[in-house]
């Protein structure tokens, strides 16, 4: 391939990077407008992510369209950087939650998760009251338990469901607790549970809290 067939196709595939770091940061500042917190967290990671997008491809259009090799050098060596910061945060994500791919129980297509499988510094983080006060609040506004009754309407469709994590850890007791269900989203407290699982007495019916502060959830 030759400089100019090189340059021009940098400069089209950085012109398309640039607008759509334009349509991120736009996401973000839309983002920023909502009352709800959940969404506001997030604006300015996202805002930051379009800005970076936004400079590395201005960096490489100019390069490409000046044909300066500076320019370039600095475009290859920023994606370089990139590239091996993606690489490690992949392989610290798969350290992190290497042993958390969920447990099997007999009759449900859904795995539960416990939060001693993960590693040491992800329970530290999970378990600081701050952190897991603002996930919560996030989880509930969701109101993905709340949407469970409407999406199973029989107990045969929910155990044949095959439920997020989310649903499966935040939304019901683990399935030792032996609670039966009433519906998808509501369960007989009154059975006595011989389960020694702590999460047993935390969950309760009531849509604000539901198993929210469960280890299954966190």
């Amino acid at each position: 391939m030759g400089m100019g067939t090189s340059t021009f196709v940098i400069r089209w595939v950085n012109l398309l990077t640039m607008l759509l770091a334009v349509a991120v940061i736009i996401f973000g500042v839309w983002m920023s407008t909502h009352n709800d917190g959940c969404r506001r967290s997030l604006t300015f990671p996202v805002i930051a992510l379009g800005g970076f997008i936004f400079l590395i491809s201005i960096i490489g259009f100019l390069g490409a369209c000046k044909r300066s090799v500076a320019l370039l050098w600095i475009y290859l060596a920023v994606l370089l950087i990139v590239l091996i910061a993606i690489l490690v945060f992949t392989v610290l994500a798969f350290i992190v939650t290497n042993n958390g791919s969920g447990h099997t129980n007999p009759g449900l297509r859904y795995k539960e998760y416990k939060l001693n499988d993960y590693s040491s510094w992800f329970l530290k983080q999970l378990n600081n009251t701050s952190n897991w006060i603002r996930l919560k609040s996030c989880l509930v506004k969701s109101e993905q338990c709340r949407k469970l009754s409407k999406k199973y309407k029989t107990i045969k469709q929910l155990k044949s469901a095959e439920l997020t994590p989310i649903e499966a850890g935040c939304c019901r007791p683990p399935s030792e607790c032996g609670y039966p269900a009433v519906n998808a989203s509501y369960y007989d407290l009154s059975f006595h549970s011989i389960s020694s699982n702590k999460d047993c007495k935390l969950y309760k019916n009531l849509r604000t809290i539901k198993c929210y502060n469960c280890d299954s959830c966190k």
